[in-house]
């Protein structure tokens, strides 16, 4: 028999903890955005635009319930919340589409939007991020968090919701990714897998700071990279190769490379 102060305890855990919706349930509703912005993904075609349009009001409702279980925990009615995001969705679709114009503009290895779409874990990480990071905005709790963390363990690519990120963003491979909450991004910047955009600290004081880099835009950063610090900024057009460890900003225009020191004894 289990010690009765350990059942008391987790009862009251039980009785205390918020009522947030399942992983599971937002993972799914988050997929089904996808799946009607990018039939790519399924097999399901909507015979005219009325139709679609009548499936993103459901999608509108879904979320309202989605949102009323945690309504305590929000700003606005919860079905002013879910209209706002759900008018959020034709520029989602903008900054998704450049993604996979830069995806397919920057690999040679991509033969098609349709196969990015389908088969490329950087733009399955960044569509997850894009959706997550309009909740954000709206001052919706953890949930954000929960879409965002899905998508890490699909693809290893751990985003924050919080990250600024303009269009034409390009993760190339993306194993090993990580973006800090407060880091910026500017339009045009491409990354390969391995990097990490973090913090200087981790002191618990610095939440509310800005605590990540910035990186300006038509920058290129290679596998392995990390670049630390809140005031550090990548100027724009400045490529940054592999493995280098930065914690100070560089210049525009600017090359930085790990230079590799072989010692034969």
């Amino acid at each position: 028999m289990l010690p009765q102060t350990f059942l008391d305890n987790l009862y009251q855990k039980h009785i205390s903890t918020e009522i947030y919706p399942a992983t599971s349930s937002v993972s799914r509703f988050i997929t089904k955005i996808l799946l009607i912005l990018f039939p790519e993904q399924t097999k399901k075609h909507y015979a005219s635009s009325q139709e679609l349009g009548e499936a993103f009001v459901k999608l509108e409702a879904e979320l309202t319930t989605i949102f009323n279980s945690m309504q305590q925990s929000l700003e606005k009615p919860a079905a002013h919340v879910a209209k706002d995001f759900i008018e959020q969705l034709p520029y989602v679709y903008h900054l998704l589409n450049t993604d996979v114009k830069a995806i397919l503009t920057g690999d040679p290895a991509a033969k098609s939007e349709y196969e990015i779409v389908r088969a490329y874990p950087g733009f399955y990480a960044i569509a997850f991020y894009r959706l997550a990071h309009v909740m954000h905005k709206l001052n919706v709790p953890l949930l954000p968090r929960v879409i965002t963390e899905f998508a890490h363990s699909k693809t290893g690519i751990d985003i924050h919701p919080g990250a600024q990120i303009d269009e034409y963003f390009y993760i190339d491979h993306g194993t090993g990714v990580v973006i800090g909450e407060t880091a910026v991004i500017g339009k045009n910047v491409k990354m390969y897998q391995g990097i990490t955009l973090g913090a200087l600290s981790v002191s618990k004081e610095m939440a509310s700071q800005k605590r990540h880099p910035t990186i300006e835009e038509n920058v290129v950063i290679y596998s392995g990279a990390t670049i630390l610090g809140g005031e550090t900024v990548i100027g724009h057009d400045s490529i940054v190769g592999g493995n280098v460890w930065l914690t100070k900003s560089i210049p525009p225009h600017t090359k930085i490379y790990h230079q590799e020191q072989v010692r034969i004894s």
